[in-house]
């Protein structure tokens, strides 16, 4: 058995030099450049670091036990991938109500039981924001989608077994968005 004196202590915080803002495009970005200390002395000069306002992501099951996922373009990876109903979350409003209006503006499902599910960050490293995760049980279609103009959204209700299947094929890109699943299949059984 250790003794308290043998673990290590965890690692201390960087000292902030200067900060500066290279890029401010709120409230979807800003890209920050900080020059950072060390706690052993070493210096970065040049640390990026990207302030996102939080997103929300929700995994809605049907009544019947079926998955609303959605399917959309990515221009960064230039491809489409089966996802969650996910967005950014509007200060004004709580993160549970930032989920349900995008769950319902991009598949025109909602209601059921909702529970926080999942609380991370895309990347810790470079990321202020964190990503709020629902899970949304019971849910059923209660209107047309309501897409902005930059949206083309289309919508899959699957059941597990496919959902399951194109987890293991990699087709579900996005990785908050497969954890969700793949916590889901833990926690539930997989099919």
């Amino acid at each position: 058995m250790k003794n308290e004196s043998d673990i290590p202590l965890d690692p201390k915080p960087w000292q902030v030099l200067d900060r500066r803002y290279v890029l401010d495009r709120q409230p979807y970005m800003t890209l920050r450049e900080d020059t950072v200390l060390l706690p052993n002395g070493a210096r970065i000069e040049d640390y990026f670091v990207f302030e996102y306002p939080d997103w929300v992501m929700t995994l809605a099951v049907t009544k019947a036990g079926e998955f609303v996922l959605i399917r959309q373009y990515r221009h960064g990876i230039g491809a489409v991938h089966y996802e969650l109903a996910a967005g950014v979350a509007e200060k004004a409003f709580s993160p549970l109500e930032n989920a349900q209006r995008e769950l319902l503006e991009e598949t025109g499902f909602g209601g059921g039981e909702w529970q926080l599910w999942i609380q991370a960050s895309a990347n810790p490293a470079t990321h202020t924001n964190t990503s709020h995760i629902f899970l949304a049980t019971g849910v059923e279609r209660l209107d047309l989608q309501q897409l902005e103009s930059t949206e083309e959204i289309t919508v899959r209700v699957l059941p597990a077994l496919e959902v399951l299947r194109i987890l293991r094929a990699g087709e579900v890109f996005q990785a908050l968005h497969s954890a969700a699943l793949w916590r889901y299949f833990a926690e539930f059984g997989l099919p």
